[in-house]
């Protein structure tokens, strides 16, 4: 993929009339997080990413496990090699907390609604 392939893509999005883009969470894809999100904003279509950088330069909703907090769990996993711990003896691990972002000037930008808060059950 090159990076000229992304407005190639949103434009074919637009002509077939796609709603809404979904894009994977991939590193070449988070590098070019402001080109997508310029040619999404372009085009008008609501994009919902992996990853929060994407929502920070533009985008307008991600969901998703913290890039930061993987890096530092991945540190830990360096450090304790180098001090000797067998790789055989470090569990596999999986984040266990996932965030919601949602980018407010985007939405609006959109034309979007976007209600904050919980619904609960009626109490009885």
């Amino acid at each position: 993929m090159k990076p000229h392939d992304i407005e190639v893509a949103f434009k074919k999005f637009e002509v077939e009339h796609v709603q809404v883009v979904d894009v994977l969470q991939s590193s070449l894809l988070v590098l070019e997080r402001t080109r997508i999100a310029t040619t999404a904003a372009a085009t008008r279509l609501p994009t919902v990413y992996g990853y929060r950088e994407h929502v920070e330069i533009g985008g307008l909703i991600s969901y998703g496990a913290n890039l930061d907090s993987g890096f530092h769990r991945a540190a830990t996993y360096v450090y304790k090699i180098l001090k000797g711990i067998p790789v055989t003896d470090l569990p596999v691990e999986f984040p266990t907390r996932l965030e919601l972002v949602i980018n407010l000037k985007t939405a609006k930008a959109l034309g979007l609604d976007i209600q904050l808060g919980c619904s609960r059950a009626p109490t009885r």
